[in-house]
């Protein structure tokens, strides 16, 4: 993927007073002036399907609040997800406050909240598993006295219900505690709501990495798609080929991530009710792959001899495959997820063209001129491989397509073209029957001055002509952050609250659009991812109670 960078115009005045000088005049459209004011859904963010709050308040302490499980709850008292969940939201909503035990005198007021029950109703609570995309994330959140109760069928919609407790919590101006009694039936619109990270570009440091698994989950952002590597650095260490990382990444012991991170990476994520799709592109970007993988790559040549320059996976070879067996069988015990992203994007046919053993195979298989397929020859090879390791796929929209055969459940990442064009893409891809998910309008390493988030808020996935039957095929969207400028200096603030717009389209009924209110309850949730401990960019001139102030 290509990150194109957006830029607005600025106008230059040039003057010659002790030489050149540049004013640059900032250019904001006055459609972008937002309209402030407060929501009368506070600062709820993404916004619940249907949700009732009352304007009686109930105070809350941290000595007296506790967060506990519901005594029929199926998860019991040895669901460490839970247990971990509720000391994090604790501290979310009383910060480093210490919570004290009641002294038997101690009475609390008639308006006062001191506890949230929590409640798993389905026999299997899924406490030890992953999340996947059939996951029921649905919850029921009732505020009120002698106490607040939060139902879910599973552990997932439990800790998005957490999170929604959270953002009920307000302060008074002297800082004391409140939430008012509220009634909330809420589950998410699409099943895949996901975020893109590239940590090929530049290596991103797992203290980042974690750091933004925690701010998905405050943004019900249930996917971390990791884009782990690519042409320019293999920074996954592999147990089977450890060549691949100490001769492809930037660094082969600073700039890698070991079995070890990975698995951490995963279990912070399941803490939260996030998945990770790993995703391996070939057979372009994949230059990297070469520097510790023997003739993986294509020679090209220069007329009739070889130029020493390589290009994409070279597909004539038994080789390949055997070593495309044997890597993502490794991938399949690594990553726990049903689903493997495969890429097939943006493959430069160049370098097959100059290569006379693959013209000489094209011949040979009677391909004549069409390189594409060829590429669907690799590919197909390539599924076959994923598929007995009893692993899903997803792949970009250019395996589709190219025509390449499918299996039923393989999910079409569409990220090409404008509008009119990624919308044809999503009917197309949907007439045929395949799942698919949306990231074009997604790109958040475009950047550009202003309040860009509207344009990602608008967009819907399922924006397209098309049959209610092809609309249910669209399992949601990602937003996504490549790297060619970005690292871990400017990740975090790029990305929120830019995604934050949409988690909240992925997330909320279709039917809320209204922008201003959205600004409004953005406004708020940034602030309080600020205070949470997230960089999180302004959206325009205001302040924040609490103030980001470094680490």
């Amino acid at each position: 993927m290509k990150a194109a960078l957006k830029f607005t115009v600025v106008l230059l005045s040039l003057s010659l007073v002790s030489g050149l000088q540049f004013n640059y005049v900032d250019d904001i459209e006055e459609e972008q002036q937002p309209v402030k004011d407060e929501s009368k859904y506070g600062s709820l963010w993404p916004l619940p399907q249907k949700i009732q709050i009352s304007e009686i308040s109930f105070k809350l302490t941290s000595v007296s609040f506790r967060i506990v499980d519901g005594k029929d709850s199926s998860a019991g008292p040895s669901c460490s997800l839970l247990k971990d969940a509720y000391r994090r939201y604790y501290e979310y909503m009383f910060g480093s406050a210490k919570k004290r035990s009641l002294s038997k005198s101690r009475r609390t007021g008639p308006s006062e909240l001191t506890e949230l029950q929590v409640w798993i109703t389905s026999p299997d609570s899924e406490c030890d598993g992953y999340p996947s995309v059939t996951s029921d994330e649905s919850y029921e959140l009732s505020v009120d006295q002698p106490y607040a109760v939060l139902k879910a069928p599973k552990v997932w919609g439990a800790l998005h219900g957490l999170e929604t407790f959270s953002q009920l919590v307000y302060e008074d101006e002297y800082g004391a505690k409140s939430i008012n009694a509220t009634q909330i039936s809420d589950f998410p619109r699409f099943a895949h709501r996901g975020i893109l990270l590239d940590t090929s570009r530049h290596y991103l440091p797992i203290k980042v990495i974690l750091a933004n698994l925690e701010t998905m989950a405050m943004n019900k952002i249930n996917v971390f798609h990791w884009h782990i590597v690519d042409d320019q650095s293999f920074p996954y260490l592999s147990r089977m080929f450890p060549q691949l990382s100490q001769q492809g990444a930037y660094h082969p012991y600073t700039h890698i991530y070991t079995p070890a991170d990975v698995k951490m990476v995963i279990e912070f994520a399941r803490l939260r009710g996030i998945r990770v799709i790993p995703e391996f592109d070939t057979p372009g970007h994949t230059q990297s792959w070469g520097k510790g993988q023997k003739d993986l790559l294509t020679p090209c040549y220069s007329g009739s001899s070889p130029s020493g320059t390589f290009g994409p996976v070279n597909p004539i070879l038994n080789t390949t495959y055997d070593f495309m067996s044997q890597f993502f069988k490794e991938i399949s015990t690594v990553f726990p997820d049903d689903y493997v992203h495969l890429g097939g994007d943006e493959v430069d046919f160049t370098c097959w063209k100059s290569n006379p053993d693959i013209q000489d195979f094209m011949a040979q298989h009677g391909f004549g001129k069409d390189y594409s397929k060829l590429e669907s020859f690799y590919i197909q090879k390539l599924l076959n491989i994923v598929t007995s390791t009893n692993k899903g796929y997803m792949i970009w929209q250019e395996v589709f397509d190219n025509g390449v055969k499918l299996k039923a459940d393989t999910i079409i990442h569409v990220w090409k073209g404008n509008q009119q064009q990624y919308q044809n893409e999503m009917a197309n891809v949907t007439s045929a029957g395949y799942q698919t998910l949306l990231s074009t309008p997604w790109y958040l390493n475009r950047i550009s001055y202003g309040q860009d988030w509207r344009s990602h808020y608008k967009a819907d996935p399922q924006d397209f002509h098309g049959t209610e039957a092809q609309k249910k095929l669209v399992i949601g969207g990602e937003a996504c952050l490549w790297g060619e400028y970005v690292d871990g200096t400017n990740l975090t603030p790029r990305l929120w609250p830019r995604a934050s717009a949409v988690a909240e389209r992925l997330w909320s009924a279709k039917e809320v659009t209204d922008i201003n209110d959205a600004f409004n309850r953005l406004s708020l949730h940034r602030c309080r991812m600020v205070e949470r401990g997230i960089p999180a960019e302004p959206l325009f001139s205001s302040f924040c109670p609490h103030e980001y102030r470094g680490v």
